[in-house]
């Protein structure tokens, strides 16, 4: 595995009696595509939720870039780099699919009513800038011939890929997707693998917590395989896969 570029070391969360992390150590690596799996209750979610500030772990280290992240919240992960997507898409209904995406990128000007009045020109120019970045990303995923549509009648594949565009608006260095193939026709699965390999092309980091086998052994370089909250096994996709304690764990046979 390349250098690491996220380290997870020894994370704990706790809900009540419950450890949904339990000492989970792993890393990413820069530039690649790393999958997290695992079966049902293995602690995947929580643990993009410590890693991106919507949950703070009891105790661990997480250390992003060379920079100790442990327990940020999400917007200072976020300016960070680190950037996810949801496995049950939150779309804004009432809003437009062009509209949905004009509200991701950061630092926008208008946001503020100094901002507004004071600095107009330099306001419709980013505007204008972030309505052009947004039409290309549409155009890239194939949606723009729907962006005066309400986001609400995507259909699910549609939503994710909306999503993954909304996170390259940040800017992001890592990519966190949380079951991007859950919900999705076949058609439209193959295109977020065409996509997110095209990323991973153009220097882009990942790391994919899901379910579909298919998806993950298609796009993944490495793979961490999660049980009962910590790291059961780490390798290649076929290495994982082909360790009797991973065919346990989703079982339910896991020591």
């Amino acid at each position: 595995m390349s250098a690491a570029f996220l380290e997870v070391e020894g994370l704990t969360k706790h809900y009540g009696g419950v450890a949904a992390l339990d000492g989970c150590t792993l890393s990413l690596a820069k530039g690649e595509v790393t999958g997290l799996i695992g079966p049902n209750g293995a602690g995947k979610t929580t643990l993009l939720n410590a890693l991106t500030g919507l949950a703070k772990p009891d105790a661990g280290r997480v250390t992003f870039d060379g920079a100790d992240v442990t327990g940020l919240p999400a917007h200072r992960m976020a300016a960070r780099g680190v950037v996810r997507s949801f496995q049950i898409v939150r779309e804004l209904a009432s809003l437009t699919v062009f509209e949905t995406l004009l509200l991701a990128p950061p630092h926008q000007i208008g946001e503020t009513l100094t901002g507004a009045m004071a600095r107009r020109r330099r306001w419709w120019a980013q505007e204008h800038a972030n309505a052009g970045k947004a039409r290309t990303l549409l155009e890239r995923i194939g949606l723009w011939r729907l962006a005066d549509q309400p986001s609400a009648r995507l259909s699910g594949g549609q939503k994710k890929l909306l999503e993954v565009a909304r996170a390259l608006l940040l800017e992001p260095k890592l990519i966190l997707l949380d079951e991007p193939g859950a919900g999705v026709s076949p058609p439209l699965r193959e295109e977020i693998i065409a996509l997110v390999r095209e990323l991973k092309g153009e220097g882009l980091s990942f790391g994919i917590v899901e379910h579909d086998m298919h998806l993950v052994g298609e796009i993944c370089d490495h793979v961490h395989v999660l049980a009962e909250g910590r790291t059961l096994v780490s390798g290649t996709f076929a290495e994982a896969t082909a360790d009797p304690r991973v065919v346990d764990a989703y079982l339910g046979l896991a020591a």
